[in-house]
């Protein structure tokens, strides 16, 4: 079997049954189940949901998306072996421990197969909640022009690039094209100051001031969480992204969960703590990746440069990447799975064939 066979590139097409089109992001595909389905899977599966919720399942792929593109390799890899299993496989690690922790729920009701969640529908806070613990990427390119002031938050003298910050830092940016906001440019992924946020709580679809801070509350105790199990595998948390939303649970009461995927390589940048005591940055994320691309191409400004959009798609869309570049990636990402959930990630032969066998016979969702 060829490696590009083993890799889950589309995931829009699965004959689940739906009355809605897929919603097919960069690397997951959503389909939002019938109401009779959902209601009789909360009822055979005994979901803690409320008895009319909105169920989907989501379906994750292999490809892999930098700087707001999907990347391609040669032997018609379209995305990276193991990626999909290895994303999903942490965050449900995560999940397990942010629960064994008392933390909050999350979207995720069900795990049928290592691609799939069933979820719940959520209401989604408009903020890419992100979380810094050393001084890196745009924030160090921020402080290394000058300034001193990021998402509203001053920053001492004397930081030096990819050092532990004096605290840890929440540095919000917008998720998804927000308008009307007195200050915030309506694009998505800017910085936003916590001022923003509680001068425009419906805005961010927060239901009340005081959710900011239980957000960030969850934001922190989530990061703890999961730096403290990474320093037990030798390795560093820098930074990451989580996402918040709302959900009803069986007794109607709304509550706040974390959403999408928490603490992966794609979201977060994870550093070999010895070689980083060493003087040397080994990146177990997706920032290797990204580095990759920024010496591969001559120009690296198309792939910093928001206002050259274009080219960039041209750039992804028109470049097939060596097969190395793409198993790199695929080692990387296996091999800090590994390392977090302690077992090793099985790599389905054909990965769509069994997710559709097991949602026919165990959920009866394929006709």
């Amino acid at each position: 079997m060829s490696l590009a066979d083993q890799v889950l590139a589309v995931n829009d097409d699965l004959p689940i049954r739906t009355h809605q089109p897929v919603h097919s992001g960069k690397v997951r595909s959503v389909y939002w189940l019938t109401e009779e389905d959902s209601q009789r899977l909360i009822k055979e599966k005994g979901y803690d949901v409320a008895p009319d919720a909105p169920l989907a399942i989501m379906v994750i792929s292999d490809r892999i998306s930098a700087f707001d593109c999907i990347w391609q390799g040669e032997g018609g890899l379209k995305g990276v072996p193991g990626k999909g299993a290895a994303l999903n496989a942490i965050s449900n690690h995560w999940f397990k421990l942010f629960k064994e922790n008392g933390l909050a729920d999350s979207h995720i009701l069900d795990i049928p197969h290592p691609f799939v969640w069933i979820v719940q529908k959520a209401k989604p806070i408009k903020v890419e909640a992100i979380c810094r613990q050393y001084i890196t990427g745009s924030m160090w390119r921020a402080y290394e022009k000058g300034e001193r002031e990021f998402c509203g938050i001053a920053l001492p003298e004397g930081l030096a690039r990819d050092k532990k910050l004096p605290e840890l830092l929440i540095t919000p940016s917008t998720k998804g094209i927000l308008k009307g906001i007195p200050g915030v440019p309506e694009a998505d992924d800017v910085n936003i100051t916590r001022k923003n946020i509680e001068n425009n709580i419906a805005a961010f679809n927060f239901s009340s001031v005081d959710d900011i801070a239980r957000y960030e509350t969850l934001l922190k105790e989530g990061f703890g969480v999961i730096s403290k199990a990474l320093e037990e595998v030798g390795q560093t948390f820098v930074d990451t992204k989580f996402e918040f939303g709302y959900v009803t649970d069986a007794t109607g009461q709304e509550k706040l969960i974390y959403m999408d995927e928490v603490g992966t390589p794609d979201s977060s940048r994870i550093w070999d703590t010895a070689e980083y005591n060493a003087g040397k940055i080994v990146e177990n994320s997706k920032e290797g990746f990204r580095q990759f691309l920024l010496k591969y191409f001559p120009d690296p400004d198309i792939l910093l440069n928001k206002n050259r959009m274009p080219e960039r798609e041209a750039l992804a869309r028109d470049n097939i990447l060596p097969e190395e570049a793409l198993m790199d990636i695929s080692r990387t990402y296996i091999g800090i799975a590994e390392k977090i959930v302690g077992h090793p990630i099985h790599l389905s032969e054909n990965p769509k064939q069994e997710i559709v066998a097991i949602l026919k016979a165990d959920y009866g969702l394929v006709d």
